[in-house]
């Protein structure tokens, strides 16, 4: 099917054709024959790099030569960005937006494509946006992960709630090969395109004993490492001109691959010199110097503990070819753009916690086999699994590469899943009694799957008792209503059990300390937390005992509660060490985390410590001044001693402590300081800007008004970016 024949706008052809695409693949002709452009829901199943971006958009641009608005949801903030950035520049407005769960961000209605992550999408539709009975054409990237533990109920709920308030509005999922996409196509009432098609051939074999067993016969490899397999098949690629992605169990086997292989590979390359130089820029810890060396001699790793920056410098170098290998945990294949002439499965064994090393699904292997082969780049893509006996050749290609993939199931009928979600459509209107909230939850792919849904309607039951006994919803009947606690906890976006523990807990104590809040936040089921190891045991036991009368939570007798109770206060002592402005590279090395850890944690904290803030101030007012004053230090990463200074814009938490070790500790005394002096402590650009701000100037009664309403909530909002 030609570009040429295609319903779409004229620009958006044009924008094709300058870009070498004048035919649609076979899996994008089956969506427009299936009635893609006729606004049909369609359900397309296809592997990985067959083109499923390009369908999302002709059908967004034909929706917004109508007039329309289109909603584009994708399940990881950073895959949010790349698509943005692959949506702009095509003669629409584009939006993104991953930030504050309690904001209705009006201003994005402005634009014609919204890229969003399904929480943010959940968040929205609590707020009430005023933008989302505008949206004609829902597209939900990765929508098989509705099976998802984590994320599948919100995803789920998103999609319900969305074909509720906009019941004309187009659906298109867009899946990786699942095992039922008839089932998950007839929840969505849309057509389903499935394929195994693929624009660069998938090669799939198995390695053992130096060579590589494909179905249609076997390929040699030099060895060059007597101990390494990964190590030769990775070089064996590179000795072809192509690039390596070597997908591993754990962040340590990661780094201990990507040592090796450059080790190997001892490029010279300037731009990789370059690279190397730019991860040195930021905070060099242990784990940045390794990579930095790494990356120099042609090799990465990449995982979650990298921040962002990080991460997106060794994504780069890779994407332009000049490093020639990158070793990763799982979550490169979750949905980046960053395929490879050849993937190397080595670990198909995961630890899970109760049930020791168990197989990785198939779906899971799939994605990253799917990685292999760029487009336009690489005449075929291997993915390889390495065998460890001659008896795992065989059982390999029947466990994976000739395994079905798994059928998508719902998750949403745990009790756990359902506090939240029922709260919100009791809190946001959706439903107003208990017949309507049953009538919703029979829209749902729970309810679609099991069709009589017996136990999706128990666990709804069990979510309104707790809600009820909480006081976050009154019963009055048949009539279901949110109290002010409900509504509050509802759009501030956080689990019910996290509120009803800081209510209550903030209403128990008489005394404040920051310990016992940072603890208590850290024993919520919002806050992600650290793993304690028995080796950290004598460092909490001395905590503990030196800081026995602030903490507020005590410890449990059972195994299971003890075992949470610790991990949630290491888990407030780092953040405690980050408030108290311990450098970053020394809380990376003493609680054994990388950057990306750490910035993981803070924000987690940040978004929780301000919904704490919230609730303090209607529910535990008499610690609302103090819980405040440490959102804003966590958020700047300081002492208190700094709050004065750091509500001047242009001066975060170096920049103060440099103020205060001069002994300038308030905007007051600054003035006091002749501008030669600020400039020697701050630089002459930011010196200047301080002092702009301070000196008096006329100004009307509403922007002081506004301004003594916004001071308390400024603060430094990025992290590890501080002047």
């Amino acid at each position: 099917m030609q570009i040429t024949d295609l319903a779409i706008p004229d620009t958006l052809r044009r924008q094709y054709q300058e870009h070498g695409i004048v035919e649609l693949y076979p899996p994008q002709a089956a969506c427009v024959e299936m009635g893609l452009l006729d606004g049909k829901n369609l359900l397309v199943a296809i592997p990985t790099a067959s083109g499923k971006t390009l369908i999302a958009e002709m059908a967004m641009h034909r929706h917004i030569a109508a007039g329309g608005k289109c909603l584009y949801i994708v399940p990881l903030k950073a895959l949010a960005s790349e698509k943005y950035e692959e949506f702009n520049g095509k003669g629409v407005r584009v939006g993104i937006s991953t930030g504050d769960l309690d904001r209705r961000d009006d201003g994005l209605g402005r634009n014609d494509i919204i890229v969003a992550t399904s929480e943010k999408v959940d968040s929205l539709l609590r707020n009430s946006a005023r933008w989302i009975p505008e949206i004609t054409l829902l597209v939900v990237d990765e929508v098989h992960l509705i099976d998802s533990p984590d994320r599948g109920p919100t995803l789920e709920m998103v999609i319900a709630k969305m074909r509720y308030r906009n019941p004309a509005m187009q659906v298109i999922g867009l899946s990786a090969t699942i095992g039922n996409p008839k089932m998950l196509a007839g929840w969505l009432d849309g057509e389903m395109v499935t394929s195994s098609w693929r624009p660069v051939d998938l090669r799939q074999g198995v390695f053992y004993d130096n060579r590589i067993q494909f179905r249609e016969g076997a390929r040699p490899v030099k060895q060059v490492s007597k101990n390494y397999d990964d190590l030769n098949l990775c070089l064996d690629t590179i000795a072809e001109g192509g690039q390596c992605l070597v997908f591993v169990s754990s962040r340590r086997n990661a780094e201990a691959f990507a040592k090796r292989a450059a080790a190997a590979i001892k490029s010279e390359a300037a731009p990789l010199a370059a690279c190397a130089e730019r991860l040195l820029a930021g905070t060099p810890t242990e784990m940045i110097k390794t990579l930095s060396a790494c990356v120099a001699k042609g090799a990465a790793f990449h995982h979650a503990g990298l921040a962002r920056n990080e991460r997106s410098i060794v994504e780069e170098a890779f994407r332009k070819g000049w490093l020639k290998c990158i070793s990763s945990t799982p979550t490169l294949a979750a949905g980046l753009n960053l395929p490879a002439r050849r993937v190397i499965i080595r670990d198909y064994l995961r630890f899970s916690a109760g049930e020791g090393m168990q197989p990785i699904p198939v779906s899971e292997y799939r994605q990253m086999a799917g990685r292999a082969g760029r487009p336009r780049l690489d005449p075929y893509g291997e993915a390889v699994l390495i065998a460890k006996d001659p008896e795992q050749v065989p059982e390999l290609f029947d466990v994976y590469i000739d395994a079905e993939a798994e059928d998508v199931h719902s998750r949403l009928a745990e009790p756990t899943a359902l506090y939240t979600h029922v709260l919100s459509l009791v809190a946001s209107g959706f439903v107003q009694t208990r017949s309507e909230l049953s009538a919703f939850m029979n829209r749902s792919y729970y309810v679609h799957e099991h069709r009589q849904g017996r136990l999706m309607h128990r666990a709804v039951d069990t979510a309104l008792e707790f809600l009820i006994a909480a006081e976050m919803v009154l019963d009055i009947g048949e009539h279901l209503g949110a109290t002010e606690l409900g509504a509050l906890v509802s759009r501030m976006y956080i689990d019910p059990r996290s509120a009803s523990l800081i209510v209550a807990t903030l209403r128990e104590n008489t005394a404040y300390s920051d310990t016992g809040l940072l603890q208590l936040i850290c024993s919520t089921p919002d806050m992600p937390t650290l793993y304690a190891r028995n080796a950290d045991l004598p460092a909490l036991s001395r905590m503990l005992e030196a800081k026995a009368g602030e903490l507020w939570l005590p410890l449990p007798a059972d195994e299971e509660g003890a075992e949470h109770f610790y991990r949630g206060v290491k888990t407030a002592m780092l953040l405690s060490d980050w408030m108290d402005e311990l450098a970053e590279e020394k809380i990376c090395e003493r609680y054994a985390v990388g950057p990306g850890d750490v910035y993981g944690m803070v924000e987690n904290i940040n978004w929780l410590l301000h919904a704490t803030t919230q609730l303090a101030r209607i529910f535990a007012p008499v610690f609302y001044p103090q819980i405040a004053e440490c959102e804003i230090c966590m958020k700047n990463g300081i002492r208190r001693e700094l709050l004065p200074l750091i509500r001047l814009r242009g001066i975060g938490r170096v920049r103060a402590r440099r103020l205060f070790n001069n002994g300038i500790t308030s905007p007051e005394e600054i003035l006091m300081h002749d501008k030669e002096e600020l400039v020697k402590i701050l630089g002459a650009g930011i010196a200047e800007q301080i002092l702009e701000q301070l000196r008096p100037k006329r100004r009307s009664a509403g922007e002081v008004a506004e301004d003594s309403e916004n001071t308390a909530a400024r603060g430094q909002s990025t992290l590890f970016h501080f002047g």
